[in-house]
């Protein structure tokens, strides 16, 4: 059940109601008995705790060990292309820097 938030025309008194969405608004004042407008409040917000809330939770077995052969298959494939970058271009580099460094 929302909170709901009041404010009298007539004093200016603001106050809150804990009323159910299909009860009547409140049409007077506590205080002075004036007349007395709902107002737009941003509500409350909803904390979920808890499991089962996220699209990630409900991800089929073999979808989440399919994700985890594609996460090993990229960690060791990237560490390989790295070494083969290495040796390809260090040879080169370091035989044109022995090359200027002995002359």
């Amino acid at each position: 059940m929302p909170t709901y938030e009041y404010e009298c025309k007539k004093c200016g008194y603001k106050f809150e109601e804990f009323q159910s969405m299909t009860d009547p608004p409140l049409r007077r004042c506590p205080r002075c008995k004036g007349k007395v407008q709902r107002l737009l409040g941003t509500g409350a917000g909803f904390i979920f705790k808890g499991s089962g809330f996220y699209e990630t939770d409900y991800r089929s077995r073999s979808y989440r060990e399919q994700a985890k052969k594609e996460k090993e298959q990229m960690a060791g494939g990237s560490s390989e292309k790295s070494k083969d970058k290495d040796k390809s271009g260090t040879g080169k580099e370091s035989g044109e820097s022995k090359k200027k460094q002995d002359s």
